[in-house]
């Protein structure tokens, strides 16, 4: 990144220094391409994985015209749903439709945001892929993005920043055989796709990042983080049984644990745990601020005393054996205290 900020030229220009540019975004396209199995020609860069659901949703007329997102879904794509799919969940996330469910345009996670539930295999046959926008977000990177033969959705979403590259860039990808309709409209960059001149240093650490991230899925770096992530919760369902681990008993991110101590806040934990040197998240947050019950726990049929009570810890590439008991230790001698008050 730091040398693409010398990179002075634009990459629409045909000139030497653009053209220096525009070796870099095409370099950081088969990056991307080679990190999701798709050809480089596919990928579509923008500002965010939320542009590019939008970007995708945009796209419904070409599948009907009607495009809904399952309630689990991120807000980036549940925000556009015009109905809700016809089927219901199970408290592990397992999503089973209805037979008559009839949508032109679907938003599918090949993983949940807040659970890091992954859905079954075949899942995208069954809803006819060829009319799905997949979030890949969480997944790639962590998980080998590989779509069926013949079952690959129309559109993928992904960003960077989730794979450890910069914030603010992000990916749609096109499976479909004909060009998006973009939605900024203007310069005609990225090829007549989305208009914008391109954030050379963004994607330029997009692209290292996917070509690290590949690398660290090669070299089975995540199966040894999904190893941590089941000593964290034994260490945690030993002494403290009634926690409720959303998911282990399904597929799911191997980095992911979404834990339920019904009674203490979300909030709460996140404010204690952060007080003792970790990060983690609860629920999901409004712009004000305020941090409500999840509505994806809920969906799962989680009342809203539980769905409040909710608290996501991740797991990243440079976390220890250390980190993980030191943060059960941390965590159950503050959910002690909270009992002994709660009393």
């Amino acid at each position: 990144m730091i040398a693409a900020m010398d990179v002075l030229g634009n990459p629409s220009s045909v000139h030497r220094e653009g053209r220096k540019a525009k070796m870099l975004v095409e370099k950081a396209r088969a990056q991307v391409a080679a990190l999701v199995g798709c050809l480089p020609a596919q990928v579509v860069f923008t500002s965010s994985a939320t542009e590019a659901a939008a970007l995708a949703v945009a796209q419904k007329a070409r599948h009907g015209g009607v495009f809904a997102a399952l309630p689990t879904e991120h807000d980036c794509l549940g925000v556009w749903s015009e109905g809700a799919l016809p089927g219901w969940y199970d408290r592990q996330g397992r999503y089973q439709p209805q037979p008559e469910a009839d949508v032109c345009l679907l938003a599918l996670s090949a993983a949940n945001s807040e659970t890091g539930v992954m859905p079954p295999s075949g899942f995208l046959k069954q809803m006819d892929a060829q009319h799905v926008i997949c979030d890949i977000t969480q997944v790639a990177g962590k998980i080998a993005v590989a779509f069926e033969a013949g079952h690959r959705p129309a559109y993928a979403i992904l960003s960077a920043h989730k794979m450890g590259g910069p914030k603010g860039i992000g990916a749609m990808i096109n499976f479909t055989h004909d060009d998006p309709e973009p939605l900024l409209r203007g310069g005609g960059q990225e090829m007549n796709r989305r208009s914008g001149t391109e954030n050379i240093t963004g994607i330029a650490g997009f692209g290292a990042a996917a070509e690290a991230a590949a690398r660290d899925l090669a070299a089975g770096r995540w199966e040894e983080i999904e190893e941590l992530r089941n000593i964290l919760e034994n260490a945690l369902a030993t002494s403290a049984k009634k926690t409720i681990f959303v998911g282990n008993q399904v597929p799911r991110l191997p980095n992911t644990s979404c834990i339920i101590a019904e009674g203490w806040k979300g909030e709460t934990q996140v404010m204690q745990m952060d007080l003792a040197g970790f990060a983690i998240s609860a629920g999901s947050a409004c712009s004000s601020g305020k941090v409500k019950a999840s509505k994806v726990l809920q969906a799962m049929g989680y009342n809203e005393s539980e769905a409040a009570s909710a608290i996501r810890v991740s797991l990243g590439l440079e976390t220890t054996k250390t980190d993980v008991l030191r943060f059960a230790d941390e965590w159950l001698a503050k959910r002690d205290k909270h009992a002994q008050r709660a009393a």
